[in-house]
């Protein structure tokens, strides 16, 4: 008969009851040495599983709390996204206005200087209405003189002539 015994390495080993005191060779040296590792080897693939499940276990865990974080971000993210959205209408406004007014700037650049020269010319047209009004003033009043001049010398020639 053979009964099982564990060794202080937690593997099993056959002992043979007819064996038990007496030493048969090598034969019986070797089939409880490569009990004992099969044994071995056995609780040691045992262990891996063992370690392995762990792992896997916590891997497990580790992508569950990822996508849970993943989800309170998005949550986050949308709690805080009125206020973005809000804030990214008003910078757009804003750089619209900016837009706006800088297209407003270079107009009233250009109606200023265009002002500007239509001033100068208005001016220009204004001395030269007054030259022309004083030239015509000084013609009328020669005119008016010249004719009073003939009217005189008519005068004087019907009073000759009467």
């Amino acid at each position: 008969m053979t009964s099982k015994h564990r060794d202080e390495g937690n593997g099993e080993r056959i002992v043979s009851e007819g064996s038990r005191g007496r030493d048969d060779g090598g034969e019986m040296g070797k089939k409880l040495t490569v009990s004992t590792l099969q044994a071995r080897e056995e609780e040691i693939e045992r262990r891996k599983m063992e370690v392995k499940e762990k792992v896997e276990l916590q891997l497990s865990r580790a992508e569950e709390e990822a996508k849970r974080l993943a989800q309170i971000w998005e949550e986050l993210e949308v709690m805080g996204d009125p206020m973005g959205k809000e804030v990214g209408n008003v910078r757009k406004r804003i750089d619209t206005a900016k837009k706006e007014l800088k297209s407003l700037g270079q107009i009233c650049q250009k109606k200023e200087k265009e002002y500007k020269e239509v001033l100068e010319i208005f001016n220009e047209k204004t001395n030269e209405k007054a030259q022309l009004l004083t030239t015509l003033m000084e013609l009328l009043d020669q005119s008016e003189r010249w004719r009073m001049n003939k009217l005189e010398e008519l005068s004087k020639h019907i009073a000759l002539t009467n």
